[in-house]
């Protein structure tokens, strides 16, 4: 393993002290600011690194000063910081045009008004509903699909919407999770007959307004807790979806851009949605940018009826433009899918020495360890303190499921990180374990 210390950079003060002792950083307080990224490094103002394993809020996929993405935010803040979005119509053509030529070729057109995932799934909904006439909207137990009162109230946490009325949507229909560590349903895969599909007919026709207009599915349940669905899931979704005309989306914002060694895990997982939506990693290092992209048949939206004042800005723009191609002009894609195997290889190993690690899934650098009790139940306050102390003690940031109410570490560190970053997490995840073990 090669050695991880930062050179002094020019003009930046005092030296940057990867690993610093667990004495001297024990009483540090989390509160304390990050004041320089540089990788996937984040700098305190006394030069204390942190290994950042969790990628910002999954929003940095190139790091924190990816070169060619930081030239092109800076040019762009040099020439234009903002415009009106119907100001940027051509602007906003090429870049979608640039998307679209790499997304599945079933999706022909697309929507650049936005720069958070929230509205986004807000923007794929309003599509799904005026294209179908239909209402209601299907989402998954524990799923996690933004922050506005509507996305809140089609997310599948119930403890989000708690003192939030106008966060409860009549259209809104929950149903189980194809989480096979927990079934729902208390079956085994693969004899399970694939019953988080098959029930769904049920939901529909009882706990549905009988006007089912889209399913929002995420690829792999991020904040739920990295549920990676069984092979066969999507293909059966996709069938059922079809039988029934309600049209089937993929939430992208956090597996889209490469965070599972593909451009857009639905087409790795093998399903076919009808409309797309990304966010986070879109802006590469951290420039907040969405899209939403779509058969050409549902492109029905008016200009008015869903635009947001920063939404299409030039800086957005540029950064998505110069992330789709940092990603796809070179090997970072198939870098992830390698070392992402090898990445799963050391959090296996790491779990087979830590009893308290129940279960370890994902795919390219997309990674939950779920915590649990002897008894094999969920141990809030285990994952809670590893988090912590992986951060005070052993200089690694990284984040949990459910907002802190769940039981799941996820280690998911931006896609520059190197076989060499990846033992390194690994290594001091394993220290933290121990301490709180």
């Amino acid at each position: 393993m090669s050695g991880l210390n930062l050179k002094v950079l020019p003009g930046e003060g005092p030296d940057v002290r990867e690993g610093a002792s667990e004495v001297a950083t024990e009483g540090v307080s989390r509160a304390e600011d990050f004041v320089r990224g540089r990788g996937i490094r984040l700098v305190r103002e006394d030069g204390t690194a942190f290994l950042d394993a969790a990628s910002g809020t999954f929003n940095v996929p190139l790091g924190y000063d990816h070169p060619e993405v930081v030239e092109a935010v800076v040019e762009q803040l040099r020439r234009m910081a903002h415009a009106s979005s119907s100001l940027m119509a051509a602007q906003a053509k090429q870049v979608l045009s640039e998307l679209l030529a790499h997304a599945p070729s079933h999706l022909t057109a697309g929507w650049m008004r936005d720069i958070t995932g929230s509205t986004a799934n807000e923007c794929a909904v309003q599509v799904a509903q005026k294209a179908t006439g239909k209402t209601d909207v299907l989402s998954l137990f524990l799923s996690h699909h933004g922050q506005t009162q509507f996305t809140t109230a089609i997310s599948g946490n119930a403890f989000r919407r708690k003192g939030f009325p106008e966060a409860v949507s009549p259209h809104s229909v929950k149903v189980p999770a194809p989480y096979c560590y927990r079934c729902f349903y208390k079956a085994k895969y693969p004899g399970c007959g694939m019953l988080c599909v098959e029930r769904i007919s049920d939901f529909v026709e009882y706990a549905s307004s009988g006007s089912v207009a889209c399913m929002l599915v995420e690829p792999v349940l991020g904040n739920g807790g990295n549920v990676v669905p069984p092979p066969g899931y999507f293909q059966a979704l996709n069938k059922l979806c079809e039988e029934k005309g309600i049209l089937l989306i993929a939430d992208e914002v956090q597996t889209g851009m490469g965070r599972t060694g593909h451009l857009f895990a639905s087409e790795a997982l093998g399903f076919k949605p009808n409309i797309v939506t990304l966010a986070k990693g879109l802006g590469g290092i951290g420039v907040p940018v969405a899209a939403v992209l779509f058969e050409g048949a549902l492109d029905v939206l008016e200009s008015h009826e869903h635009s947001f004042t920063s939404g299409c800005n030039p800086v957005a723009l540029t950064a998505a433009s110069a992330t789709l191609k940092a990603m796809t002009s070179g090997h970072l894609l198939a870098n992830v899918r390698r070392n992402g195997i090898i990445l799963g290889e050391l959090l296996h190993t790491l779990a087979t020495r830590h009893p308290c690690v129940g279960d370890v899934r994902g795919l390219g650098y997309m990674w939950g360890l779920e915590i649990v009790r002897e008894d094999g139940s969920p141990d809030v306050e285990k994952t809670l303190a590893l988090i912590r102390v992986a951060q005070e003690r052993h200089q690694l940031v990284l984040r949990g499921s459910r907002y802190s109410f769940g039981n799941v570490v996820k280690v998911r560190p931006p896609l520059i990180a190197t076989q060499d970053d990846l033992e390194e997490i690994v290594a001091r995840l394993g220290r933290a374990l121990a301490d709180v073990g």
